[in-house]
C-alpha cells in the first residue's frame, strides 16, 4: 500500500505536468495569433445607443459603397500661392488611381484653400484592406508626389488606421518580451534562484496560451471583439496576475517545506492554505472586469469577459501546472537557496520585523500620517481631465497622420475632412440646413447630391430621408467642435417633423464621452459592492472589508492626483481618453485589495493562534517580502504597456503601475496594519476574533505537522 500510494503521489504531479505540456504545446501559438481576430477600426467599439452610433449605421444608404476616406493635402513652399497649373495637376495625378486594387470610386477634385497655399483632394479606400492598407497608401502617396514643387501628405481615417496598425505591430512579440524580460529579471534579484524564476515564468506563459486559444475561438465567431489595446492588456494582465499568485503559492510552499520535509505533502499543504486568499483575489479582479459588461461602450463590454478569462486561466495555472512542478523539485525549485526553517516563523525579513516595530509603536501616528498623505495627492484627482485625447496626442511619436492634419489645420476650417454628419427627412431639408449653418462654429453645411459628395446641385434622397455634411471651424478634436456639436443637436431636434439625427468623428467623440461618464457613476459603485461582498466572506468580518475597500479607494484617487500632474506637467498631455480612469479604477482597485487579501488572509489565521495585534504583526513581517516582490512585477508588467506609443495605453500602464506601488508600499505594509492595530479585536466584529477568542473552527491543521491551529 505504501508502494503504491508513493507512486500516486508522484503520477497525479507527473500527469498534470504532461497535461499542461500539451497545453503549451497545442494553444501557445494562439499567444501571437490574436492579431488576426483583431480589428482597429474605432467604429466597432462606439456607444451602442448613441445618436452618432445611429447616423454611423443610417449614412451607409447614401455611399454607393462602403469606404475609408483618405484626405490628401498639398502645400505650396515658402507660403506661395498654388498655381491654376498645380491643382490640375494634382486633380490629374489622382484621378488616375480610379479603379485600382483597394480604391473605391473616383477620387475628389483638388480643391484650393481660401489663403491658396494648399491643396485637398479624398481618395475614398476600400474598408477591408487589413495588411493591405499600408501598401495602398503607398501607392496614394506616390501619386500625389508626382505633382511638381507642393508637398503632399495624408490624413484622415485611413491614415490614422495605418498608423494604428503601425503602432500595434509587434505587440505579441515584442511587449510580451518586454514584460517576461522584466518578470524574469526581478524574480532572480529576488528570490537569487535560478530555477524558480523560470518555473513561474512557464507558469504565466502557459495561462496566456490558454487565455488567447478561449479568446481567439470567441472572437473569430463574433461573441467578442478585440483591437489592439485589448491585445496588449491581456498579455500584461495574465502575465503580471499569474506571477502574483505563483508568487503567493511559491512563498507558501516554501515555507510548508521548510517545516514538513516531504514535497508532495508541503505541496498540498500550499495549495490548501493559498487557494482561499487566491482565489478571492482572482474573484475581485474577475467579478470587477465582468462588471463592464454595464458599460454602453462597446470595447469597455469587450474588456470585461476578456480580462475575466485571462485571470481564470491564471488561477488554474497557478493552483495546478505550478505545485504539481514544485511537488516534482522540491528544494531543487529553491537551488542555489534552500529553504530553512526560520523562513516559516513570524521573524522574517530585517527590513519587515523593523517596519512592523514601527506601527507596533505608534500605529494611530502611521495610519493618520499615510492617510494624509493619501488625501494631500487625492487633492489633486479633479485636475485630471478625461474629456478625451486631442488627435496630436494620440500617438506618442511624430505619426504621419498627424502632421497631416495638422497641416490641413492650418489652410481648411479645423473639421474638414471630419464632417459633422446629419441625417433628416427630406421635406425638411432647408430648414435643417438653414439650422446647421445658423449654429455657432460652424463653417459651411450641405445636402449630399447625387455625386456622393455635398455641394449644391439636387439633394440625393433615400427613403424620404437626406444627408447633410457640416464642416466645423475649429478642429474635429477640440472642445469648441463638441460644443458645436451638442448646440447643433439641440437646434435640429427642435425643428419639428424633421428627425435629425447627428453624428460624425465630432459627435462620436463627444457621445464617447458623455457615456464614460455615465459608466463611471454605473460601474464604480458595482465595483465596489463586489469587492465588499467578497472581502467579507472571505475575512468574515464586517468593518475591516469597509476599511480596505475605503483605503484601497483612497489609493485610486491619490494615484488620480499624481497622474494629472505628471500627465500634465511632465509627458504634456492635455487630458486622457474618456475611458481611462475607468479602466484604472476597475485594474487599481481589484488589483490593489489582492495585496490587502494576501495580507490579512494571513493575519486572520496568525491572529487565531496569537491575538489581533500579534496577528497583525506576523501577518506583515511574514508576507511583507513576497507581497511587495509580487507588486514590483506586477508594476513591471503594466509598466511594459509604455513601449506602445499610444497615449491610452501610456496614461493605462502609468496609473496602474505607480498606483500598485503606492498600495503595496503605503497602503498595504503602513495604512492598513496601523490602522486594525489601532483599532484592535473590535475591527473583526462579528467574527470570533472580535470577541478576543483565539481558535477558529472552519480549519484545523493535522496533528504532528505544526504543532498548533491556523484559520
Amino acid at each position: 500500500m505504501k508502494g503504491t500510494s508513493r507512486w500516486i503521489r508522484w503520477l497525479v504531479p507527473l500527469a498534470l505536468l504532461v497535461l499542461w505540456l500539451g497545453v503549451g504545446g497545442a494553444l501557445g501559438p494562439y499567444a501571437g495569433k490574436l492579431g488576426e481576430v483583431a480589428t482597429n477600426d474605432q467604429a466597432a467599439f462606439l456607444p451602442q445607443n448613441a445618436e452618432s452610433t445611429r447616423v454611423l449605421e443610417a449614412r451607409k444608404a447614401f455611399e454607393r459603397s462602403q469606404s475609408v476616406p483618405a484626405i490628401i493635402v498639398w502645400q505650396a513652399p515658402d507660403g506661395r500661392v498654388v498655381t491654376d497649373a498645380q491643382q490640375q495637376e494634382a486633380t490629374r495625378a489622382i484621378a488616375g488611381l480610379a479603379g485600382k486594387q483597394g480604391i473605391s470610386g473616383q477620387p475628389s477634385p483638388a480643391l484650393p484653400s481660401q489663403d491658396g497655399q494648399a491643396l485637398q483632394a479624398v481618395v475614398a479606400l476600400a474598408p477591408d484592406l487589413g495588411d493591405e492598407l499600408p501598401a495602398v497608401l503607398e501607392e496614394v502617396r506616390d501619386a500625389a508626389d508626382s505633382v511638381p514643387a507642393l508637398k503632399a501628405q495624408i490624413a484622415g481615417p485611413a491614415a490614422t488606421q495605418a498608423d494604428l496598425a503601425d503602432a500595434f505591430s509587434g505587440i505579441d512579440g515584442i511587449l510580451l518580451g518586454v514584460a517576461l524580460a522584466a518578470v524574469l529579471l526581478i524574480l532572480l534579484l529576488v528570490y537569487r534562484s535560478l530555477l524558480l524564476p523560470l518555473v513561474i515564468i512557464i507558469s504565466a506563459v502557459f495561462a496566456l496560451g490558454l487565455a488567447c486559444a478561449a479568446v481567439y475561438a470567441l472572437a473569430d465567431r463574433g461573441v467578442v471583439r478585440v483591437d489592439g489595446q485589448i491585445q496588449g492588456i491581456l498579455s500584461i494582465l495574465v502575465i503580471g496576475a499569474a506571477t502574483d499568485y505563483a508568487l503567493l503559492l511559491a512563498a507558501r510552499f516554501r515555507e510548508e517545506l521548510a517545516v514538513r520535509g516531504d514535497r508532495t505533502t508541503a505541496a498540498l499543504a500550499a495549495v490548501r492554505r493559498s487557494a482561499g486568499a487566491i482565489a478571492a483575489s482572482a474573484a475581485t479582479v474577475a467579478l470587477g472586469l465582468l462588471a463592464l459588461l454595464a458599460s454602453d461602450l462597446t470595447n469597455n463590454r469587450a474588456l470585461g469577459p476578456v480580462g475575466a478569462i485571462g485571470i481564470a486561466a491564471s488561477v488554474l495555472s497557478t493552483l495546478t501546472f505550478l505545485p504539481a512542478v514544485l511537488a516534482l523539485l522540491g528544494r531543487t525549485a529553491f537551488w542555489p537557496a534552500s529553504p530553512k526553517p526560520a523562513d516559516a516563523t513570524a521573524e522574517g525579513h530585517s527590513v519587515w520585523r523593523r517596519v512592523a516595530a514601527v506601527i507596533d509603536r505608534a500605529p494611530r501616528r502611521v495610519w493618520a500620517s499615510t492617510a494624509l498623505l493619501l488625501c494631500v495627492l487625492a487633492a489633486f484627482s479633479p485636475a485630471l481631465k478625461s474629456k478625451g485625447v486631442p488627435l496630436d496626442e494620440i500617438f506618442v511619436n511624430d505619426a504621419p497622420s498627424v502632421a497631416a492634419q495638422e497641416t490641413l489645420g492650418r489652410h481648411f476650417p479645423g473639421g474638414s475632412g471630419q464632417p459633422v454628419v446629419i441625417i433628416a427627412n427630406a421635406a425638411k431639408a432647408s430648414e435643417v440646413q438653414a439650422a446647421a449653418r445658423a449654429t455657432d462654429g460652424v463653417a459651411t453645411a450641405a445636402p449630399v447630391t447625387a455625386s456622393g459628395r455635398p455641394g449644391n446641385g439636387e439633394p440625393l434622397v433615400v427613403d424620404g430621408r437626406i444627408r447633410i455634411d457640416a464642416t466645423l471651424k475649429d478642429a474635429a478634436d477640440s472642445d469648441a467642435a463638441k460644443n458645436a456639436v451638442a448646440q447643433m443637436r439641440t437646434r435640429l431636434h427642435a425643428v419639428q417633423d424633421a428627425d435629425a439625427i447627428v453624428g460624425g468623428y465630432t459627435a462620436q467623440q463627444y457621445d464617447t464621452q458623455q457615456t464614460a461618464a455615465r459608466d463611471r457613476e454605473v460601474i464604480v459603485p458595482v465595483v465596489l459592492g463586489i469587492i465588499l461582498l467578497i472581502l467579507v466572506m472571505l475575512l468574515r468580518s464586517l468593518l475591516i472589508p469597509v476599511l480596505l475597500v475605503a483605503t484601497v479607494a483612497l489609493n485610486f484617487l491619490a494615484t488620480l492626483g499624481v497622474s494629472a500632474l505628471v500627465f500634465e506637467h511632465l509627458l504634456g498631455f492635455s487630458g486622457t481618453d474618456a475611458s481611462v480612469p475607468l479602466y484604472g479604477f476597475v485594474f487599481l482597485v481589484a488589483l490593489g485589495v489582492d495585496y490587502n487579501i494576501f495580507l490579512m488572509s494571513r493575519v486572520r489565521e496568525e491572529s487565531f493562534t496569537h491575538g489581533v495585534r500579534q496577528g497583525v504583526l506576523r501577518g506583515l513581517t511574514t508576507t511583507g517580502g513576497v507581497i511587495t516582490s509580487a507588486g514590483v512585477v506586477l508594476a513591471a508588467t503594466f509598466a511594459a504597456l509604455m513601449i506602445i506609443p499610444l497615449a491610452f495605453l501610456i496614461q493605462i500602464a502609468f496609473i496602474v503601475a505607480f498606483g500598485v506601488l503606492l498600495d503595496t508600499l503605503v497602503v498595504r505594509s503602513l495604512l492598513v496594519p496601523a490602522l486594525v492595530i489601532d483599532i484592535g479585536s473590535p475591527s473583526w466584529w462579528p467574527s470570533s476574533l472580535a470577541r478576543g477568542q483565539g481558535h477558529d473552527p472552519a480549519e484545523t491543521v493535522p496533528t504532528g505537522t505544526r504543532g498548533e491551529r491556523r484559520g
